[in-house]
């Protein structure tokens, strides 16, 4: 690959550095050197793109995602869709979220057993564009809780929507089938939702010789449990059993807090705020009006997930945006307004938020020594973004606004000419 140099650049660090204007030069897959000259030096050969005061910052990372949620706006419709479209839907998902600056994607859940598997295997084949990617495994729940959406006309129950297990070793048959086909983690549902009749999003159902079964088989074999934690008991319980992703977190008291502080330098928290207002403010058309969504719990959890998150913050945990993105109320690729939400309602700065998605990213992808930073010697994972994010977070949703996308090195999404031409004419 030919080296490539941005020059005329707002540098977005993504480590909380304010911007300066300057110069990064990209050699193969790796940001090879970083100035605040806007007149580098070209090497022989390279690819120069004049920025003209665009943002250079690194590529965002979505940390819960569902690439096979199909924007139906129930689990029974995104679980019905035919395997084979099914696959065919999560490629053109995946090739959506790179272009939009989502260049790495943490895995959530799949809607079938080894959709994640198979489009992350694409991706790093290079059979199909997609962000860097990490497979999850479908939910698994137990019967009556959130995911258990089995529908009796299907033939085989590996077309149900979550896995239902009964007790320790049920818990360890079924985290080793999902281990079998590969994946990098293992989701558990251990708490409801409040969309589900019976068990909402305050209560805890899985028990601990189920989960610690769970963690014992994942640990073996060096990958990772990601939890669907709404309720107080659930979050403990991740806590006890040394669970890192943790998703939601809505209801925590003082005992919880503290847990979580102490624990800050190796969990994340998730939340996926995004749902919560959809379903309060944007699912009538589907449905679900205001008066609905508060009546099964909605209003009550949006108000105690904010304060709850808000504490979080203060106390230093790592909270990330993400969430639940493929709803028809929840449509893929605004996931970026998630940034917007948690200055608007968790006390964020927009820098702190940008920082959530880029450095904090590349910890939650487990190469945080190397991705969501511009830095030297760190790879080359880029966005070029017309305007400055950190004035108007909003930007980051608009497909006009994402001038170029860098992926390892390489262009998934070019800067065109006549987006140069627009550059030099706003300088």
């Amino acid at each position: 690959m030919a080296p490539t140099l941005f020059t005329n650049v707002n540098i977005l660090e993504g480590t909380g550095v304010l911007p300066y204007r300057g110069s990064v030069l990209v050699e193969g897959n790796r940001i090879r050197q970083v100035g605040r000259s806007t007149a580098a030096i070209t090497p022989a050969g390279a690819t120069v793109i004049d920025g003209a005061g665009a943002t250079l910052m690194p590529g965002m990372v979505e940390a819960h995602t569902h690439f096979s949620w199909n924007d139906a706006a129930t689990l029974s419709g995104i679980q019905t869709m035919p395997l084979e479209e099914h696959v065919l839907w999560c490629a053109k998902v995946a090739k959506r979220y790179l272009h939009a600056g989502f260049t790495s994607c943490l895995g959530a859940a799949c809607a079938k057993p080894r959709l994640d598997v198979v489009i992350r295997n694409a991706i790093n084949n290079g059979q199909i564009p997609g962000p860097r990617y990490l497979a999850a495994s479908q939910e698994i729940t137990v019967p009556g809780g959130l995911g258990d959406e089995t529908l009796p006309h299907l033939p085989f129950p590996e077309f149900s929507f979550g896995v239902n297990v009964n007790g320790a070793e049920d818990m360890r048959k079924s985290v080793r089938m999902f281990l079998k086909y590969g994946v990098d983690s293992i989701k558990i549902n251990l708490s409801g939702d409040n969309f589900v009749p019976g068990a909402d999003s305050h209560t805890t159902w899985m028990t601990d010789a189920e989960v610690a079964a769970a963690v014992e088989e994942v640990k073996m074999r060096g990958k990772r449990i990601i939890v669907h934690a709404r309720s107080k008991a659930s979050v403990q319980q991740a806590l006890r059993h040394g669970i890192e992703l943790i998703y939601h977190a809505s209801f925590t008291d003082t005992e919880t807090l503290d847990m979580m502080e102490a624990a800050k330098d190796r969990i994340f928290v998730v939340p996926g705020i995004g749902i919560l207002y959809a379903l309060l403010n944007e699912s009538e058309q589907w449905g679900v009006t205001r008066e609905i969504a508060t009546g099964w719990g909605y209003q009550l959890e949006w108000d105690a997930a904010l304060d709850s998150l808000s504490k979080m913050h203060k106390r230093g945990i790592r909270v990330l945006p993400g969430g639940d993105y493929g709803f028809a109320f929840t449509p893929h690729c605004q996931n970026a307004r998630d940034l917007e939400f948690f200055v608007k309602y968790l006390g964020f700065t927009p820098m702190e938020a940008i920082r959530s998605t880029t450095l904090y990213g590349g910890q939650i992808m487990l190469r945080g020594h190397e991705l969501g930073a511009i830095k030297e010697g760190w790879l080359a994972d880029l966005l070029l973004v017309d305007g400055d994010p950190l004035a108007n977070l909003s930007i980051l949703r608009d497909p006009k606004r994402i001038l170029a996308v860098m992926k390892d090195g390489v262009f998934a999404k070019a800067p065109t000419i006549a987006s140069q031409r627009a550059w030099g004419q706003a300088a």
